[in-house]
């Protein structure tokens, strides 16, 4: 079945002076504008197409691919904007995406970055954006496992941290007192889901819960002062952003893990950095 708003691997029906149509299936013949057709393609041939409606609401084809589909959340930036209609968004096509008036969280302008989820409008059949993501995710209960690693899309801040969309399909929140350093909005970043609680709602965490995050940490900490000739200028005093471009870890685990090794006797503790104890 060919699914709007997503890409379709097409057969290619007959040519036209203004294209190629292809087999939509039930949506019937879908025109592939001949700006997108590649050399050699020919009736018979099967092309990948991103499919949605032209300016006049018909269905086209393309070859481009959008910055999200249907389904998908993303960081798109507003290009226009008017009271009546909404913001249209860029978001990769020759046609820009509508987001309506009733579809915003809040008042955007040209110019504005914001996060977005991409959907089909069940009225008009049309492709649009809304940034009232609570209207659209959470509509099934989480599938997560607690300890699972995802994907993270950070969409807005409040009082007590940082709400997160996650693998495109619910809402989590990381806190800030698990965080050391402030996260931007629309930041890519992978996480892990902390706790389900019993509503459904969901806590996120940057870092693997429990002991089980130290050992491959204190390994990656030992394999770096190897490779740095035996000598790190990181300690429990070295700021949580800087520890975390180097380590990809909180500073809570970093001290975890350089207390472990500390212990094992594989590391000492110098004025400003720490260094490796190798095996005599």
């Amino acid at each position: 079945m060919v699914a709007i708003g997503r890409r379709n691997t097409l057969r290619v029906l007959q040519g036209a002076p203004q294209g190629l149509y292809l087999d939509g299936g039930e949506l019937g013949e879908i025109l592939l504008p001949r700006r997108y057709i590649g050399p050699g393609v020919a009736p018979g041939a099967e092309v990948e197409v991103f499919i949605y409606r032209d300016s006049e609401d018909r269905l086209v084809a393309t070859t481009e691919t959008p910055l999200a589909m249907v389904g998908e959340c993303a960081v798109l930036e507003v290009i226009a904007s008017d009271r009546q209609t909404g913001a249209f968004l860029k978001w990769g096509l020759s046609k820009d995406l509508l987001l309506p008036i009733r579809e915003q969280s809040h008042e955007v302008h040209p110019g504005d970055r914001v996060v977005a989820f991409i959907f089909l409008d069940d009225l008009t059949g049309r492709i649009v954006a809304s940034t009232r993501l609570h209207r659209h995710l959470h509509k099934s209960p989480p599938a997560f496992t607690e300890g699972q690693r995802v994907s993270l899309l950070i969409a807005e801040e409040s009082e007590i941290g940082y709400t997160a969309v996650v693998e495109n399909t619910h809402l989590g929140l990381l806190y800030f007192s698990d965080l050391g350093s402030p996260l931007d909005h629309g930041q890519r970043l992978d996480g892990y889901i902390r706790a389900i609680r019993s509503d459904g709602k969901i806590d996120l965490a940057l870092d693997p819960t429990g002991r089980g995050r130290v050992p491959p940490l204190a390994q990656r900490i030992a394999d770096a002062l190897r490779a740095s000739g035996g000598f790190l200028p990181f300690d429990d005093k070295s700021p949580p952003d800087v520890i975390r471009a180097e380590f990809a870890a909180s500073k809570k685990a970093f001290k975890e893990a350089i207390g472990a090794l500390y212990r094992e006797r594989r590391i000492s503790l110098e004025d400003g950095g720490i260094r490796l104890i190798e095996p005599k």
